[in-house]
């Protein structure tokens, strides 16, 4: 299968997660959202009055399949890349775990933007201060601590283990100060393994792996990780 993923380009996004399940399984895709007719090709589907219609991106393009929402393409991809089992208990399992993430991705953007994406960051700074400050005091070892008990548990390499590497490779870079004192070895471990698997250690230092940036899911602004504010 060819597959064709469709993302905003110069950022990681969502759609990184599911870049990174392809780049892990060696599968043929095209970036299309990073060349001129791909971009255009994106807007055109969001814009078709179809019922299957995509939202927005990511939305992946598998054959005659057009499947919209990061989770939703994971699950479908995982067992058809060697990246989750066949059976149905254990998918939903990683699916479920895979909305976990989805929320968790939800609040650390909310951070930058609490009161709406339409919105610049300066114009919602206060609020900001005062979402990051929770997030970094409750929100933040409370996910920790879920997935920590999770990879406990699982033993079988999935999806999963690469989305919990983004997760802690963006907020790294979001919050170094808060992150430097999160004890997770588990999941400090899985991103260590994850970074040193043989093509994802080839993308990560490939250009196609594009940097964080302040345009992004994960932002960076010190004041937002700063001790006590």
């Amino acid at each position: 299968m060819n597959y064709e993923l469709y993302y905003w380009p110069g950022i990681q996004g969502r759609g990184e997660f599911v870049r990174l399940a392809l780049e892990d399984a060696g599968a043929h895709y095209v970036d299309e959202g990073r060349t001129s007719p791909g971009f255009q090709r994106m807007l055109q589907l969001m814009k078709k009055q179809a019922k299957a219609r995509p939202f927005a991106p990511p939305f992946l393009r598998a054959g005659k399949l057009v499947i919209g929402q990061t989770a939703n393409i994971l699950h479908y991809l995982g067992p058809r890349i060697g990246l989750a089992p066949k059976s149905e208990p254990a998918r939903l399992w990683l699916h479920q775990l895979q909305l976990t993430i989805a929320d968790w991705l939800v609040e650390a953007h909310d951070t930058h933007h609490p009161i709406g994406a339409g919105l610049y960051y300066e114009q919602q700074k206060k609020e900001a201060k005062r979402r990051s400050l929770d997030f970094r005091k409750n929100r933040l070892p409370l996910f920790v601590g879920y997935f920590e008990n999770i990879l406990k548990a699982e033993r079988k390499f999935s999806y999963v283990n690469l989305s919990l590497f983004q997760m802690m490779e963006g907020l790294d870079y979001a919050f170094p100060h808060a992150m430097r004192k999160i004890k997770a070895p588990r999941l400090k471990e899985n991103r260590s393994r994850v970074a040193a698997r043989p093509r994802l250690a080839a993308y990560l230092s490939s250009p196609r792996r594009i940097p964080f940036n302040r345009q992004g899911i994960f932002r960076h602004y010190p004041e937002l990780d700063a001790p006590g504010r």
